[in-house]
């Protein structure tokens, strides 16, 4: 009877401890020291400021141009969609200076969820954890998908779903199962586990070469293009000040990933020196291009005939 008894009172207490546990908030010192304890060894500080730059530019560019630019600039902003980016990076690197400043204060691995449970508990710190591993699973996805269709093309298949498997019983625009992104992810999962200045190498190198396409085009897209498609059919602005800034909200979604370089910061040699340079630095690095490149887009062709590029 003693022992029923003693589970019903650690039932009863259990709305109060929960309630504790969510609303309880961490020091500085217990990041250090008793989430390292638990961990086991500290994690090897071998990034530096350049490979910081490499993974904010590397997780955040691409998706702007090959997804965002074109409907933005055909139905928000015309070809003042530039002009959307510069808005939507001002928001990004300022949101990058908090995370600098959380980051350099609590140099740690958790990122986001960390900083959340330092100030508002562990609840909103998991809450808001769990939706930055969503946010990173559906877009990895999306591009995974997206490299299969253009690993198609490379191929001159006209077919977009012809290396994917149709599953029958499914529901329309669900049954199509995609194994190449299933394997691209899967491969990238190893080089990420494997070491993580072996894949910061990796990342650095592919960022290069990303960056040097984008050069290209954006070279190519200023010597072909004519200044006149900036004012044609409409102005500059065709859909006013409020599409403008209609454009910069969708835009945005072009800069996730800036937060990344803050998840490294344990394991960054001068966390003091390259996580502000790293985070802020690959902010506006993105921002030239992603405005380069919509200028240059808009350059090439006037705004109503994006779509058909």
């Amino acid at each position: 009877m003693t022992t029923l008894s003693n589970y019903f009172y650690s039932l009863s207490q259990t709305p109060h401890r929960l309630r504790k546990r969510m609303l309880a908030t961490w020091t500085p010192d217990q990041e250090f020291n008793q989430v390292r304890q638990r961990s086991g060894a500290d994690m090897k500080r071998k990034l530096n400021w350049y490979d910081l730059i490499a993974l904010g530019v590397g997780g955040m560019l691409g998706v702007g141009v090959f997804v965002t630019t074109g409907p933005v600039a055909l139905h928000q902003s015309g070809p003042s969609v530039f002009i959307s980016y510069i808005i939507a990076g001002i928001s990004a690197l300022l949101s990058s200076l908090c995370y600098t400043e959380f980051a350099v204060q609590v140099p740690v691995a958790g990122g986001a969820f960390s900083y959340l449970r330092l100030t508002f508990g562990e609840f909103l710190g998991y809450f808001g954890g769990a939706n930055i591993l969503m946010e990173y699973v559906f877009s990895n996805a999306a591009v995974a998908r997206s490299f299969t269709e253009y690993l198609s093309f490379a191929f001159g298949e006209n077919n977009p779903n012809v290396w994917r498997v149709e599953v029958h019983g499914l529901p329309k625009d669900y049954n199509m199962l995609d194994f190449p992104a299933v394997a691209l992810i899967l491969l990238l999962t190893l080089c990420l586990c494997h070491s993580t200045k072996e894949s910061s190498i990796l990342n650095l190198i592919m960022t290069v070469f990303h960056v040097i396409f984008f050069g290209f085009i954006i070279v190519a897209g200023y010597y072909n293009g004519s200044t006149k498609n900036l004012v044609n059919p409409k102005g500059i602005a065709p859909y006013g000040v409020r599409g403008v800034l209609d454009g910069a909200a969708i835009v945005y979604f072009s800069y996730i990933g800036y937060d990344s370089a803050s998840t490294m910061a344990e394991e960054v040699k001068d966390p003091y020196k390259s996580l502000p340079i790293g985070i802020v630095g690959s902010v506006l690095i993105t921002t030239l291009l992603y405005c380069l490149m919509a200028l240059s887009l808009c350059i090439m062709v006037p705004y109503n005939k994006v779509s058909h590029i």
